[in-house]
This record gives C-alpha cells, structure tokens and sequence, in this order.
C-alpha cells in the first residue's frame, strides 16, 4: 500500500449512500458529487483548513466556517479549483460536498484479553486510494459481512502489542454477532498523534489484522502534523452503506 497525494476524481463502486452529504454547497442538481480528495478538518483563526497531505493545505473559497465547528474531523470531500489556483502549497478551492469519516484514537493494549475486549471477528482492508498513512492519520476503507439487524460493528486499533516496537498496530473488529449478511464496505479513520514521533520524521507503522483469509498485515510510511491536535474519540459515521462505531 503507498502513500500518494489522491486529488484526482475516483468513483467508489456502490458504497455511497444516495442521502445527502454532511453540508451540500453547491445548489447545481446537474453537479454530481464523486469524491476528489481525503482530508482533514482543522479549524483556523479564520475558517478552517482541509489538509491533504503533509504538504497539500485546501482553503474553502465559498465556507467561511467549518460544518464541523471546532472539531478535527477526517473527511472526504469533492472539489473544484478557484481562484487564485495556489499560494505555493495552499491552494484555494470550490468546496462541492463534504463528509466527516468515522475519526477514533487508538486503545491500549489488554495482553490476552485483547480478543474478549474488542472481538476477532474477520475482516478485510482494502488496497484503495482512500486506505492510506498520512497527516498523522490512518485510514483505512474496510469490508466485512453486515446483516440487515441494524447492528453497529466496532472496529478499534490497538496499541502496546509488541513492547519493542511502538509503530505495530492490530485492527480489531467486534460485529457483536452480525455475521450473515452481505459483504459491505466502510471507512474510518485513527489518530495516531500519541504514538511516539518527533518534528518532521517519517515512522513505519505496521499494521495487522484477522482476514477471511487468516492473518495479514501491511505497512505505511506515516509523517505526523506540526500541531499534533488531538481528534475527538468519535465523529458522525462516514457516508457508506455499513454502521461502525
């Protein structure tokens, strides 16, 4: 999995929900909203600002405040460029829609009880440009069985497994007994502002989990923000089909 800056237009196969959008802005009903960019909310002394990347920074040029109010939110958001274009990495854009990702901190680590506290149950990540290590962020686009009970599955990350390496991370997921069903995807993010780093240094994190398929893991390459501002432990569910919390 690699760590690219996503700003072109990708369609996500059937996974988004017809309802409207978290804050629609644009009243154009021939306008249809396919998602441009990951990014995440920060409030500002003035508005707020969309940071793609550790380099990429997005400025709304038609929102003056955030429809987040003064929370750091993961978001996926669709886009078009204004004017002026770019100020060097701050480049001003048309902000279309945009949605908050289900945004989480890591747990710790319970030792044997790991698999009791937060479930085993299998599930799968998704090698996909929404499935990446970036602004001291994990996200990652995951896919399980959902049934049709209205049930919320918990997904969680946990820390402190291995004692000489802080950057191994295993994904848990408790589908509190939803098992049949239908294969279905969901996003959530993690904020990895805790995990031990200094200014502008680039760490691997490892991350593992219980696949249909048995065990797997995978790497990020991961640079964290300068502000390192703490996310609130949950936000509203991302706009597709499956609940998590």
């Amino acid at each position: 999995m690699m760590n690219k800056l996503k700003l072109w237009a990708i369609a996500l196969p059937l996974l988004i929900l017809s309802a409207a959008a978290t804050s629609c802005l644009d009243d154009n009903d021939d306008v249809v909203a396919v998602p441009t960019a990951l990014v995440t909310v920060r409030p500002a002394a003035e508005g707020f600002t969309m940071q793609v990347d550790e380099n990429t920074t997005l400025v709304a040029a038609n929102l003056d405040k955030s429809p987040f109010g003064d929370k750091e939110v993961r978001a996926i958001i669709t886009f078009s460029l204004a004017e002026p274009k770019s100020d060097g990495n701050v480049k001003s854009v048309y902000l279309h829609s945009i949605d908050s990702i289900r945004t989480k901190m890591p747990e710790p680590t319970l030792g044997e009880l790991d698999n009791e506290t937060y479930g085993n149950d299998p599930i799968e990540v998704i090698d996909d440009w929404v499935t990446v290590a970036e602004d001291g962020y994990l996200t990652l686009r995951i896919r399980t069985v959902w049934g049709f009970t209205n049930v919320k599955h918990r997904v969680s990350l946990i820390t402190g497994t291995d004692p000489e390496n802080p950057y191994r991370l295993v994904l848990h997921h408790d589908a509190f007994g939803d098992l049949a069903g239908t294969f279905g995807d969901g996003l959530i993010a993690f904020n990895l502002k805790d995990l031990p780093h200094q200014p502008d240094e680039e760490v691997t994190i490892t991350l593992v989990w219980n696949s249909f398929e048995g065990k797997k893991s995978a790497d990020f390459k991961l640079k964290f923000h300068k502000s390192a501002v703490s996310a609130p432990s949950s936000t509203a569910a991302a706009p597709y089909t499956c609940a998590i919390r």
